[in-house]
């Protein structure tokens, strides 16, 4: 559970069973509580059908269990701007990467729109329908396959082909500010100082994404250096690799 995209496919792969009462998530710790009533045979069935390496540690029976109220108003409207600035990046970034011709920069900005996409599963699917909530999870998730793989038969067809070298003072300058932008989300996600499992999961996310931006800056720098293509096409690679693989995850949430 190292991420938003986990976690709620462990939520929307128990929503609706009866008797379960809440789920209490450790994010740092990959473990689950699930407060339930009734046996936990099937419980345990269907986290183990998700294939994440879920394994019964132990059961504990207790009398009485006041369900904590979450006020989550707040974490919706922090969500809600967090999300905003995922979307309004990944526009920024896909318009100027074909612009300076750098795959990293387009790379980065799908891998901004599979973090809003994720957010804005979570936040529009709230009280929704369980049919609803797989079908909006599987469309997102092929949608973001099928950039992906565009995105990778462009970097091998700009590795065989002679393409101009991408323009690394915009590489640089827009992936500047997309760290800004990111290092505001985690610095947003930090101040709440919310201990709620989906809180810490997008802090999590948000540190990736603060990682990805470093390394198209570090390529943009390379490319001034080496005066070659190469250094955008490999961190490129990288990052749709990275949103394939959370590609993959959110079509889970649709099983």
């Amino acid at each position: 559970m190292d991420c938003p995209s986990e976690e709620n496919l462990i939520r929307m792969k128990l929503d609706g069973f009866d008797g379960i009462r809440q789920l209490e998530f450790d994010i740092e710790n990959r473990k689950l509580s699930v407060i339930h009533s009734g046996g936990n045979e099937e419980i345990t069935k269907q986290l183990e059908s998700l294939k994440l390496g879920a394994n019964l540690l132990q059961t504990e029976k207790i009398e009485e269990f006041e369900m904590k109220t979450e006020s989550n108003s707040d974490q919706t409207k922090l969500l809600w701007t967090v999300l905003l600035i995922n979307f309004s990046f990944f526009v920024i970034e896909i318009t100027t990467g074909f612009i300076s011709r750098s795959m990293g920069l387009v790379a980065d900005s799908l891998d901004m729109l599979a973090d809003a996409a994720v957010y804005g599963l979570s936040l529009w699917a709230v009280g929704t329908a369980v049919t609803r909530k797989k079908k909006v999870a599987t469309l997102s998730g092929y949608f973001q396959l099928a950039l992906a793989g565009v995105g990778m038969l462009e970097v091998i067809r700009r590795f065989i082909g002679a393409e101009e070298t991408p323009d690394f003072r915009m590489m640089i300058g827009i992936s500047i500010l997309a760290l800004i932008a990111n290092s505001v989300c985690l610095y947003l996600l930090q101040k709440s100082k919310s201990n709620e499992a989906h809180m810490k999961a997008s802090m999590i996310f948000t540190s990736n994404d603060v990682i990805i931006n470093i390394g198209v800056i570090v390529a943009g720098v390379l490319v001034l250096l080496t005066q070659s293509k190469y250094p955008d096409l490999i961190i490129g690679a990288i990052v749709f690799l990275i949103v394939v693989r959370g590609a993959f995850r959110i079509l889970k949430l649709g099983k």
